[in-house]
């Protein structure tokens, strides 16, 4: 999933780059609230993790704005400050969701996933299900009846995104954009690669090819 995150502290930033990563996002990062303002708006993004207190532009202003232009992306606000005033105010701006300095990991990670599922009109239940499938997000594992099969990094970034999109004709481009950050290389060949990993897993037919339009999960293995 690809994820714009907007801090301006560099060693907060850093931690969450390297915590969302390993869990399976794909993170841009942006320190300054003209940036994230412009960011936003190129990149097809799935979900925001937006600082309030950022400079060149106020993260309220910021989502604020965003929302005016027809951005639906969901955005989950960090702030060092938990007046209830602050909250109303942000989430009439736009927020989705709040989380106030210091937190642990594992709080900012299940907010995001209830975010993404609540986005995709999923229930927010403890494994990700699917088509006969259930993903344990955790521990990037997924079952399938009474078999469960272990996933790497990117066949685990793969599988979730198929998971959240059952039965939608999914383009390469689109893949690849949701899947890697700005900076990662994004080659058809990769995508394939990795598709084929999840069909010798999980079966051949789990994923179908539409020639010249994409892939289609189905979850169906025969």
């Amino acid at each position: 999933m690809r994820l714009l995150l907007v801090e301006d502290s560099v060693a907060l930033a850093d931690e969450l780059q390297g915590n969302l990563s390993r869990h399976g996002y794909a993170v841009d990062w942006r320190t300054d609230g003209r940036d994230a303002l412009y960011q936003a708006q190129i990149e097809p993004y799935d979900i925001i993790v937006l600082d309030l207190g950022l400079p060149g532009i106020p993260g309220l202003e910021v989502l604020a704005q965003w929302r005016r232009e027809g951005l639906g992306t969901p955005v989950l606000v960090l702030t060092a400050r938990g007046s209830w005033a602050e909250r109303i105010e942000g989430l009439r701006a736009g927020a989705d969701d709040y989380l106030t300095k210091p937190f642990h990991p594992d709080e900012l990670l299940l907010r995001l996933q209830s975010l993404l599922r609540r986005a995709k009109g999923l229930p927010n239940q403890p494994t990700l299900k699917a088509a006969g499938l259930e993903l344990d997000e955790s521990r990037q594992v997924v079952q399938r009846g009474d078999e469960a099969f272990a996933l790497t990094a990117a066949e685990f970034r793969l599988l979730r995104y198929f998971m959240l999109h059952p039965g939608q004709l999914l383009s390469k481009q689109q893949l690849a954009e949701h899947l890697y950050d700005g900076e990662s290389e994004r080659e058809s060949n990769v995508l394939e690669v990795h598709v084929n990993h999840l069909r010798r897993k999980l079966g051949r037919d789990v994923i179908e090819t539409r020639r010249g339009q994409g892939y289609c999960f189905t979850g169906v293995a025969r």
